[in-house]
């Protein structure tokens, strides 16, 4: 994906998070959160926002895993693996 590609599917993510907490829905998202980068950050790598969507998304998959939706378990284990070879390599290149 392209970096812009990324910022737009970043901005979704962070919609679903923010409706998740209009919605009163108590959920921590202390990594995500601790990442200090947020869509608007359009200075940021790709790399960058390539780990917050990966971090965010096991955030999200996370979430809905606790009402037992099939399959969403295993994605927010699949977003944790994904978020920690990126990270790996982002890292690296810091």
């Amino acid at each position: 994906m392209h970096k812009d590609e990324l910022i737009q599917l970043h901005a979704l993510m962070a919609q679903i998070k923010k409706h998740f907490e209009y919605m009163g829905i108590d959920y921590e998202f202390s990594q995500y959160d601790s990442l200090a980068i947020s869509p608007l950050h359009v200075h940021r790598s790709k790399a960058e926002h390539k780990y917050a969507i990966f971090v965010l998304g096991n955030d999200l998959a996370s979430l809905l895993s606790k009402d037992d939706i099939s399959g969403v378990g295993r994605t927010s284990t699949r977003m944790q693996e994904l978020a920690q070879r990126v990270g790996a390599r982002f890292i690296k290149s810091t």
